[in-house]
């Protein structure tokens, strides 16, 4: 029956489900549904909890294991669905042994096993082939986060900040661009704080720059998601300098208000993301934002809410991913005076409005660029700017060179040149 796995939120989980699989498999485990979940909303627990259950009605001889965030953090919100054979905490699901000797059989209720995140000190890189299905690869620098706004629960669910050592990062690359890879994803929790509990606590720009300098081969190289208050001056230069570093950054902002970013318990104003993308834009032009951004925070006015539209124009955002604020029960926020349901969702369309006005001008100022497109699937790939197109032809991995001729609502349309990039 092979091993199946259902995968939610970022991608981080991404990864670590390859790696799950991987350990599944060299345990023997056979007809098992691997649930990663994610706990950033409680829509993503609904989500996770929702496919739990189909999975199980489709097949009622399959055995189901869940982990991830949701239940590193609430095990036995899965452990007491009836469709759940074994819950996995955050740091167990990485390990081959968790998997092994699993006697289902004799079990009447889940098996628990998930540790205190917070007790683990280390992380260290997990060498996967590859990517099942997958055009470019992720690999994790980092997991965990120190720091604690007031709307999240992830650190309970990934623990403290722990970075890989740079020689695992570069040697984890390496093996994947021999196998084929023309790009690669820097992934984690929270990337820019990347090496502070590394032996001479090495940056992030320092990472990037060892990685280009050391892997000659790898052709494209890029960030997740970033916290720009802390992206050191290593990381500003490379982003300036490095042709390879792909030119697009998601920002972590979460609003643009900065009344609503103390009651976040942010480290950054207004003023710095404005100032951080008018820097960067000034050193590398045709760099691309994306960012993440929360409506309908509680205690947020029309007025502080208006202040997130505008940093839309004025960081110049073109890849929005809008989450309508969502109470996660133990964090402070979720103690504030609490925004209607109605009032946070019509918030939350009015900023994805925005979003894609701002996606759509950026297609059409993409008309006659020429561009160079990772092919994930046949006739459909992302440019550098992580930019959805659509061309013929193209094997997936391949980076083809092609003229933007013209655009739909979600994608340009492109037409490749004679040769491959």
């Amino acid at each position: 029956m092979g091993i199946e796995t259902l995968t939610f939120g970022c991608r981080l989980n991404t990864l670590e489900s390859e790696v799950m699989r991987t350990g599944a498999s060299k345990a023997g485990l056979d007809g098992a549904v691997l649930v990663n979940t994610c706990a950033v909303t409680g829509e993503a627990v609904r989500q996770a909890r929702q496919a739990i259950r189909k999975a199980k009605r489709e097949n009622p001889a399959v055995k189901i294991i869940v982990t991830g965030c949701a239940a590193q953090i609430d095990p036995e919100t899965f452990a007491t669905m009836p469709e759940v054979d074994l819950v996995l905490g955050n740091q167990e699901k990485l390990h081959t042994e968790s998997y092994a000797e699993l006697d289902f059989a004799l079990a009447d209720e889940a098996t628990v096993r998930v540790n205190d995140i917070m007790s683990v000190k280390a992380t260290a890189g997990h060498l996967v082939e590859g990517m099942d299905g997958r055009a470019r690869a992720f690999v994790e620098i980092q997991n965990g986060c120190d720091h604690r706004c007031t709307f999240c629960v992830i650190p309970y669910g990934r623990g403290n900040s722990r970075s890989v050592p740079m020689g695992a990062v570069t040697e984890q690359i390496r093996k994947l661009v021999e196998n084929g890879y023309r790009e690669v994803v820097l992934t984690g929790v929270d990337i820019t704080s990347y090496g502070a509990d590394l032996p001479a606590t090495p940056s992030l720009g320092k990472l990037v720059r060892s990685i280009l300098k050391n892997v000659p081969e790898l052709a494209r190289l890029r960030l997740s998601s970033i916290d720009s208050i802390e992206v050191d001056e290593a990381l500003m230069r490379a982003i300036a300098e490095e042709e390879r570093l792909m030119p697009h950054l998601h920002l972590s902002l979460q609003s643009g208000d900065d009344m609503i970013l103390k009651r976040m318990k942010r480290r950054h104003s207004r003023a710095d993301s404005i100032g951080f993308a008018r820097e960067i834009r000034r050193n590398r032009p045709d760099v691309i934002f994306g960012a993440d951004l929360i409506a309908g925070f509680p205690t947020e006015t029309e007025e502080m809410f208006e202040n997130s539209l505008r940093i839309i124009d004025e960081c110049g955002l073109t890849h929005l991913h809008v989450f309508p604020f969502s109470m996660r029960p133990g964090t402070p926020a979720a103690r504030m005076p609490q925004l209607d349901r109605a009032l946070v969702k019509e918030r939350a369309a009015r900023l994805r409005d925005k979003g894609a006005r701002a996606y759509s001008a950026h297609l059409a100022a993409e008309h006659g660029a020429l561009r160079h497109i990772l092919v994930e699937r046949e006739g459909q790939g992302r440019t550098e700017h992580f930019t959805l197109a659509e061309f013929s032809g193209g094997a997936p991995g391949e980076i083809l060179a092609a003229r933007v001729t013209g655009r739909t609502t979600r994608s340009l349309l492109a037409t490749p040149l004679a040769e491959a990039a």
